[in-house]
């Protein structure tokens, strides 16, 4: 059993050209944010040259251009970082399959398997819950007086999520969820069926 104190949390977000890796859409923002118990460890946010042009549709959502990226790094160039960052992490992310896709396709792309990190989707969380009336990352982080500035950019986004991502173990904790083990369970099966216990974590 790993206690959750313990974890590094590496909350992350993709900005995209698409919204289907497999229909050939490349990631064009990344932002990554790793935490120990609260506190941040280290954050990193770049731009990135998807190689490809952005419709304008895509372009309304998030609002980074074609002129904004063709200098950026491609995702070749930030892999190794990304690596480190995200050694010895459990991944979380709002909608994590959505992100997840993307950067398999990039990996792949680069020659690569994506690693099996263990992940935290907070938006499974707030589905289990029953807490929200919408789980879309913005109205969940209003609901929760957290400011949701600047939505739909990498790094936005990614601390909206990883505020949610406290609040849900603050939450959960007071319900005997101490473990990774147990929080993962917790966003697979309804809270509903799983509140038994009413220790606080030591």
């Amino acid at each position: 059993m790993t206690n959750l104190t313990d974890i590094k949390f590496a909350c992350l977000d993709t900005e995209t050209t698409g919204l289907y890796a497999t229909q050939g859409g490349k990631i064009c923002e990344l932002a990554v944010s790793v935490s120990q118990n609260g506190k941040v460890i280290e954050e990193f946010s770049t731009l990135l040259n998807p190689q490809i042009p952005m419709l304008p549709e895509v372009i309304a959502i998030h609002g980074i251009t074609n002129e904004m990226v063709k200098d950026a790094p491609i995702f070749a160039d930030i892999l190794p970082r990304l690596i480190g960052l995200l050694d010895g992490c459990v991944l979380v992310a709002h909608n994590a399959d959505f992100d997840l896709s993307f950067l398999k396709a990039e990996f792949e792309a680069c020659g690569m398997n994506f690693p099996p990190y263990p992940v935290i989707d907070t938006l499974k969380l707030a589905r289990k819950s029953g807490r929200f009336e919408s789980n879309r990352l913005g109205n969940i982080a209003s609901t929760l007086g957290i400011s949701c500035e600047g939505w739909h950019r990498a790094m936005a986004d990614t601390k909206m999520a990883e505020q949610i991502l406290y609040y849900f173990l603050q939450t959960l904790g007071k319900e005997g969820v101490c473990t990774l083990e147990q929080l993962n369970e917790f966003q697979c099966k309804r809270w509903k069926d799983l509140l038994v216990k009413k220790e606080t974590c030591l």
